[in-house]
Order: C-alpha cells, then structure tokens, then sequence
C-alpha cells in the first residue's frame, strides 16, 4: 500500500479567484487561474512546495452551517502569554485587512493557550493558532 505525501484541501464557494487570492495573502502562497473557464475554479500553490494546495471551486449553493474541518492559521508556535496574545492580536489586524472577520478571542487558561476564531470572505471559519 502506497502512503500519502500531499494532500489537497478544497473549498466550495462563490467566487473561487476572489476567495483564493485572500487565502494567498494569508499563506504567502501563489495564485493559479484557468486558463480556460474563468471564474469555475482558481488553486493556492506553496511556493516552497512544503504545504498543501488549496483549490476552490465555484458551486452554486452558499454556506449554511458551521465547517466540520476548518484550517489553523499556525502564527504562535511555542509563543505563551502575553508575547504569543500580541502575535495573534497583530495577525488578525493584518487579516481583517483583506476582508477577514474576527469571531471571537479566546484567552488562555488553565488549559489552552489563546486562539483567534476568523471567517474568510465568504464566512468560511478559520483560527489563529
């Protein structure tokens, strides 16, 4: 049995380019158009080739409910406290800026440390992590 190296993540939406060049900004990835078909589909690529694609699809529905998989935005890796709430705090600045939406901050405990819940452009629920 052969193991998996890549994977793809894929988005169902409205306007795939628009939706795919804010995941861009996000990432730091580059965009991929259709040569032919304009408009039914548009990809994320990881420059560095290390990342998975992310492929967004034109369908003709709109979001209904809550995602069942959503994407962590990886920004405070082995930040605690106050240094990892600012790092969050300045990313979510930084994506509301191209149109993001800020949910809900959630502060550290006990438990867990803090955590930023966002929706993309089109209200596709994501975290800072």
């Amino acid at each position: 049995m052969a193991s998996v190296k890549k994977f793809q993540v894929t988005f169902d939406c409205a306007e795939p380019e628009r939706v795919a060049r804010f995941w861009c900004e996000v990432l730091g990835y580059a965009v991929t158009l259709p040569s032919e078909g304009q408009g039914s589909w548009a990809a994320c690529s990881d420059p560095t080739g290390e990342g998975p694609r992310m492929y967004f699809q034109r369908v003709p529905e709109g979001k209904v409910v809550k995602n069942r998989v959503h994407l962590d935005v990886r920004v405070g890796t082995g930040l605690v406290g106050e240094e990892r709430l600012t790092t969050l705090e300045a990313e979510r600045d930084r994506l509301v800026a191209l149109g993001a939406v800020c949910v809900n901050v959630l502060y550290a405990d006990e438990e867990n440390e803090s955590c930023i819940v966002m929706q993309d452009i089109e209200g596709n629920e994501f975290c800072i992590d």
